[in-house]
Protein backbone atom coordinates (compact mmCIF):
# COMPACT_ATOMS: atom_id res chain seq x y z
CA UNK A 1 0.00 0.00 0.00
CA UNK A 2 1.30 3.96 -0.83
CA UNK A 3 2.71 5.70 2.24
CA UNK A 4 1.05 8.73 3.60
CA UNK A 5 3.38 11.94 3.58
CA UNK A 6 6.06 12.45 6.30
CA UNK A 7 7.02 15.84 5.96
CA UNK A 8 9.52 17.79 7.30
CA UNK A 9 12.06 20.71 6.30
CA UNK A 10 14.29 18.74 4.31
CA UNK A 11 11.71 17.90 1.85
CA UNK A 12 12.77 18.65 -1.71
CA UNK A 13 9.18 18.84 -2.73
CA UNK A 14 8.66 22.48 -0.72
CA UNK A 15 11.74 24.15 -0.35
CA UNK A 16 11.95 26.06 -3.49
CA UNK A 17 11.02 29.12 -4.72
CA UNK A 18 7.69 30.96 -3.93
CA UNK A 19 6.33 30.05 -7.28
CA UNK A 20 7.35 26.48 -7.39
CA UNK A 21 5.29 26.09 -4.00
CA UNK A 22 1.99 28.30 -5.08
CA UNK A 23 2.10 25.17 -7.93
CA UNK A 24 2.52 22.62 -5.72
CA UNK A 25 -0.30 24.02 -3.26
CA UNK A 26 -2.38 24.67 -6.52
CA UNK A 27 -1.81 20.96 -7.48
CA UNK A 28 -2.98 19.40 -4.02
CA UNK A 29 -5.72 21.82 -3.99
CA UNK A 30 -7.65 20.45 -7.25
CA UNK A 31 -6.88 16.95 -5.99
CA UNK A 32 -8.75 17.65 -2.68
CA UNK A 33 -11.53 19.10 -4.69
CA UNK A 34 -11.62 16.20 -6.70
CA UNK A 35 -11.67 13.81 -4.05
CA UNK A 36 -14.66 15.66 -2.13
CA UNK A 37 -16.59 15.89 -5.44
CA UNK A 38 -16.81 12.22 -5.82
CA UNK A 39 -17.54 12.17 -2.32
CA UNK A 40 -20.61 14.55 -2.38
CA UNK A 41 -21.53 12.96 -6.13
CA UNK A 42 -21.59 9.45 -4.15
CA UNK A 43 -19.23 7.89 -6.64
CA UNK A 44 -18.40 4.20 -6.28
CA UNK A 45 -14.89 3.92 -5.87
CA UNK A 46 -12.84 0.74 -6.08
CA UNK A 47 -10.13 0.15 -4.17
CA UNK A 48 -7.62 -2.16 -3.54
CA UNK A 49 -9.13 -5.50 -1.61
CA UNK A 50 -6.73 -4.68 0.94
CA UNK A 51 -7.88 -1.28 1.55
CA UNK A 52 -11.20 -2.42 1.65
CA UNK A 53 -10.48 -5.05 4.29
CA UNK A 54 -9.34 -2.46 6.29
CA UNK A 55 -12.19 -1.77 9.53
CA UNK A 56 -11.69 2.06 8.82
CA UNK A 57 -12.73 1.71 5.28
CA UNK A 58 -16.74 -0.19 6.93
CA UNK A 59 -16.81 2.90 9.10
CA UNK A 60 -16.57 5.28 5.95
CA UNK A 61 -18.31 3.47 3.39
CA UNK A 62 -21.08 3.44 6.08
CA UNK A 63 -20.91 7.00 7.07
CA UNK A 64 -19.64 6.26 10.53
CA UNK A 65 -16.34 7.60 10.37
CA UNK A 66 -17.81 10.90 8.94
CA UNK A 67 -19.81 11.46 12.40
CA UNK A 68 -16.60 9.95 14.47
CA UNK A 69 -13.89 12.63 13.32
CA UNK A 70 -16.10 15.67 12.80
CA UNK A 71 -14.59 18.52 15.02
CA UNK A 72 -17.51 20.31 17.20
CA UNK A 73 -15.86 23.86 16.28
CA UNK A 74 -19.26 25.40 18.27
CA UNK A 75 -18.33 23.90 21.46
CA UNK A 76 -14.56 26.13 20.97
CA UNK A 77 -16.38 29.26 19.69
CA UNK A 78 -20.38 29.01 18.91
CA UNK A 79 -21.12 31.60 16.08
CA UNK A 80 -23.07 34.73 17.93
CA UNK A 81 -26.20 36.40 16.96
CA UNK A 82 -25.29 38.86 14.11
CA UNK A 83 -21.40 37.51 13.96
CA UNK A 84 -19.86 37.76 10.70
CA UNK A 85 -18.32 34.28 10.59
CA UNK A 86 -16.08 32.61 7.28
CA UNK A 87 -16.06 29.10 6.99
CA UNK A 88 -12.99 27.75 4.97
CA UNK A 89 -13.55 24.38 3.30
CA UNK A 90 -16.99 24.62 4.36
CA UNK A 91 -18.30 21.55 2.85
CA UNK A 92 -22.14 21.62 3.32
CA UNK A 93 -21.72 23.15 6.84
CA UNK A 94 -24.86 24.98 5.89
CA UNK A 95 -27.27 22.66 5.43
CA UNK A 96 -26.30 20.06 8.57
CA UNK A 97 -25.26 22.81 11.33
CA UNK A 98 -27.69 25.00 12.89
CA UNK A 99 -26.37 28.06 11.63
CA UNK A 100 -30.07 28.69 11.65
CA UNK A 101 -30.18 28.67 15.01
CA UNK A 102 -27.07 30.59 16.13
CA UNK A 103 -28.60 33.36 13.40
CA UNK A 104 -25.12 34.36 12.28
CA UNK A 105 -24.29 35.27 9.09
CA UNK A 106 -22.34 33.04 6.97
CA UNK A 107 -19.62 32.98 4.32
CA UNK A 108 -18.25 29.93 2.87
CA UNK A 109 -14.95 29.48 0.79
CA UNK A 110 -15.03 25.68 -0.74
CA UNK A 111 -12.41 23.79 -3.21
CA UNK A 112 -14.84 21.39 -4.50
CA UNK A 113 -17.65 22.67 -6.97
CA UNK A 114 -20.16 19.91 -5.70
CA UNK A 115 -20.19 21.13 -2.31
CA UNK A 116 -20.20 24.94 -3.14
CA UNK A 117 -23.06 24.75 -5.83
CA UNK A 118 -24.87 22.68 -3.35
CA UNK A 119 -24.76 25.02 -1.11
CA UNK A 120 -25.56 28.01 -3.20
CA UNK A 121 -28.65 26.06 -4.18
CA UNK A 122 -30.24 24.82 -1.17
CA UNK A 123 -28.98 26.98 1.97
CA UNK A 124 -30.61 30.42 0.53
CA UNK A 125 -33.80 28.20 1.15
CA UNK A 126 -33.01 27.68 4.73
CA UNK A 127 -32.38 31.58 5.48
CA UNK A 128 -31.31 34.23 2.53
CA UNK A 129 -30.52 36.65 5.07
CA UNK A 130 -28.10 34.64 6.90
CA UNK A 131 -26.41 32.75 4.28
CA UNK A 132 -24.02 35.11 2.44
CA UNK A 133 -22.67 32.75 -0.69
CA UNK A 134 -19.96 30.24 -0.96
CA UNK A 135 -16.89 31.15 -3.03
CA UNK A 136 -15.22 28.81 -5.39
CA UNK A 137 -11.42 29.79 -3.18
CA UNK A 138 -8.65 27.28 -1.66
CA UNK A 139 -7.88 28.93 1.76
CA UNK A 140 -4.79 30.87 0.97
CA UNK A 141 -6.86 33.29 -1.09
CA UNK A 142 -9.20 34.98 0.93
CA UNK A 143 -10.75 37.72 -1.56
CA UNK A 144 -12.76 39.74 1.81
CA UNK A 145 -12.07 42.98 3.25
CA UNK A 146 -9.75 43.50 5.83
CA UNK A 147 -11.22 43.13 9.74
CA UNK A 148 -14.25 42.15 7.83
CA UNK A 149 -15.42 38.86 10.37
CA UNK A 150 -15.78 37.98 14.08
CA UNK A 151 -14.96 34.63 13.75
CA UNK A 152 -13.39 31.99 10.79
CA UNK A 153 -13.84 28.22 10.81
CA UNK A 154 -11.69 26.30 8.84
CA UNK A 155 -11.60 22.15 9.46
CA UNK A 156 -11.33 18.86 8.09
CA UNK A 157 -8.62 19.68 5.03
CA UNK A 158 -5.07 21.01 7.25
CA UNK A 159 -3.81 17.40 6.63
CA UNK A 160 -3.84 17.59 3.12
CA UNK A 161 -1.12 20.44 2.97
CA UNK A 162 2.44 21.41 4.10
CA UNK A 163 2.54 23.39 7.31
CA UNK A 164 4.24 26.24 5.04
CA UNK A 165 0.68 26.56 3.57
CA UNK A 166 -1.04 26.89 7.01
CA UNK A 167 1.43 29.96 7.35
CA UNK A 168 -0.35 31.31 4.64
CA UNK A 169 -3.48 30.89 5.46
CA UNK A 170 -3.36 31.99 8.65
CA UNK A 171 -1.38 34.92 7.62
CA UNK A 172 -4.85 35.38 5.06
CA UNK A 173 -7.06 34.51 8.37
CA UNK A 174 -5.57 37.21 10.57
CA UNK A 175 -5.92 40.33 7.65
CA UNK A 176 -10.13 39.28 7.48
CA UNK A 177 -10.57 38.87 11.22
CA UNK A 178 -11.55 41.73 13.07
CA UNK A 179 -9.31 42.66 16.07
CA UNK A 180 -10.88 40.22 19.02
CA UNK A 181 -12.15 37.59 16.40
CA UNK A 182 -11.13 34.09 16.64
CA UNK A 183 -9.81 31.10 14.36
CA UNK A 184 -11.08 27.75 15.04
CA UNK A 185 -9.01 25.11 13.31
CA UNK A 186 -8.22 21.46 13.58
CA UNK A 187 -5.11 19.69 12.57
CA UNK A 188 -4.20 15.75 12.24
CA UNK A 189 -2.75 14.03 15.40
CA UNK A 190 -0.48 11.43 14.21
CA UNK A 191 0.14 9.76 17.27
CA UNK A 192 -4.20 8.68 17.63
CA UNK A 193 -4.26 4.98 16.59
CA UNK A 194 -6.32 5.44 13.82
CA UNK A 195 -4.07 8.43 12.00
CA UNK A 196 -2.32 5.74 9.70
CA UNK A 197 -5.34 3.69 8.58
CA UNK A 198 -7.10 6.92 7.97
CA UNK A 199 -4.10 8.43 5.74
CA UNK A 200 -3.70 5.19 4.23
CA UNK A 201 -7.51 5.74 3.39
CA UNK A 202 -7.46 8.85 2.03
CA UNK A 203 -4.47 8.34 -0.09
CA UNK A 204 -6.63 5.98 -1.88
CA UNK A 205 -9.59 8.37 -1.50
CA UNK A 206 -7.70 10.46 -3.74
CA UNK A 207 -5.60 13.29 -1.16
CA UNK A 208 -2.40 12.40 0.18
CA UNK A 209 -1.96 13.08 3.82
CA UNK A 210 0.99 14.99 5.58
CA UNK A 211 1.56 13.24 9.10
CA UNK A 212 3.66 15.89 10.78
CA UNK A 213 4.19 15.87 14.92
CA UNK A 214 1.56 18.40 16.89
CA UNK A 215 4.61 19.77 18.30
CA UNK A 216 6.11 20.70 14.93
CA UNK A 217 2.55 22.57 14.16
CA UNK A 218 2.36 24.12 17.33
CA UNK A 219 5.63 25.78 16.75
CA UNK A 220 4.05 26.71 12.83
CA UNK A 221 1.31 28.46 14.81
CA UNK A 222 2.93 30.41 17.42
CA UNK A 223 5.20 31.92 14.17
CA UNK A 224 2.37 33.53 12.93
CA UNK A 225 1.65 35.27 15.91
CA UNK A 226 -1.20 33.41 17.06
CA UNK A 227 -2.28 32.65 20.75
CA UNK A 228 -3.62 29.34 21.59
CA UNK A 229 -6.36 30.23 23.03
CA UNK A 230 -7.79 26.34 23.80
CA UNK A 231 -7.46 23.14 22.45
CA UNK A 232 -9.49 20.02 22.02
CA UNK A 233 -8.49 16.38 21.62
CA UNK A 234 -10.34 14.39 19.36
CA UNK A 235 -9.96 10.83 17.62
CA UNK A 236 -7.94 11.80 14.72
CA UNK A 237 -8.06 15.77 15.40
CA UNK A 238 -6.96 17.90 17.60
CA UNK A 239 -8.71 21.28 17.10
CA UNK A 240 -7.28 24.62 18.35
CA UNK A 241 -8.89 28.40 19.03
CA UNK A 242 -6.29 31.08 18.35
CA UNK A 243 -6.62 34.75 18.57
CA UNK A 244 -4.16 36.54 16.51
Amino acid sequence: MSKPSSSNSNSPSFQSSNIFQSQNWEEIVKQVGYRFNRQYQGQDLTLPPEVQAMPIFHEWKTGILAGRLASPFWEMAQPQKNQTCLDIGCGVSFLIYPWTEWQAFFYGQEVSTVARDTLNARSPQLNSKLFKGVELRPAHQLNYAPAQFDLAIATGFSCYFPREYWSTVMAEVKRVLKPNGFFVFDILNPETPLAEDWAVLETYLGAEVFLEPISEWEKTIKATGAKIVARQAGELFQLYKVRF
